[in-house]
């Protein structure tokens, strides 16, 4: 038998920009008072872990740094994870956007362009969280890896689970709520959705 590794991805707690609809990328921010409730049940409903990882952004360690005291784990850092850069677009609200970037925001309605000019690619983008997951599976087999990071970040992986071009096919992958957990069972590389 293949050795199999268990991944559980969970996206950050609440912030106030997730509040107040702004975009956040590489902005970054930190939990508001629900986001760190949220991170505190979910720390209570976790065990069994060996490894963790997190992304670099504030939202994201803080809330992994929540479940590693309980657990008696160090956090391992991972720019990789981090949020897809939105540019120009990040710290503000859909209408604040229609209305400063009208045409950009009008091709990213029908699925062209990345959003605002200075985004970042959505191909860069898949490409570092892949690489990611590609060598933490390789790291821990036979082990349960969580991994805190961000919605965008862990559609990317929702995609490959699913047989999924992300850079085609990324609007079509549902929204990843706060302090979820999605889990995974990884054998040779490929992802079968546990839940």
């Amino acid at each position: 038998m293949r050795p199999v590794t268990t991944l559980l991805l969970v996206r950050h707690g609440e912030t106030d920009w997730n509040r107040e609809g702004r975009w956040q990328g590489h902005s970054d921010t930190r939990l508001n008072e629900l986001g760190r409730e949220q991170a505190a049940r979910l720390a209570g409903e976790l065990d069994g872990i060996d490894a963790i990882y997190s992304s670099d952004l504030a939202r994201a360690r803080e809330t992994a740094d929540v479940v590693g005291r309980r657990l008696g784990l160090d956090v391992r850092v991972d720019d990789r994870l981090r949020e897809r850069s939105f540019g120009a677009w990040e710290g503000k609200t859909g209408s604040e956007i229609e209305a400063e970037f009208r045409d950009a925001h009008a091709r990213w309605l029908t699925g062209e362009g990345p959003g605002a000019d200075d985004a970042e690619p959505f191909a860069d983008f898949a490409a570092r969280v892949q690489s990611f997951l590609q060598e933490v599976l390789v790291r821990h087999p036979e082990e349960t890896v969580l991994v805190v990071a961000h919605g965008g970040s862990i559609r990317v992986i929702h995609a490959l689970a699913g047989g999924l071009d992300y850079v085609r096919d990324h609007r079509s992958i549902p929204g990843v709520p706060n302090c979820t957990v999605a889990r995974y069972a990884a054998r040779e590389g490929k992802l079968a959705p546990l839940d």
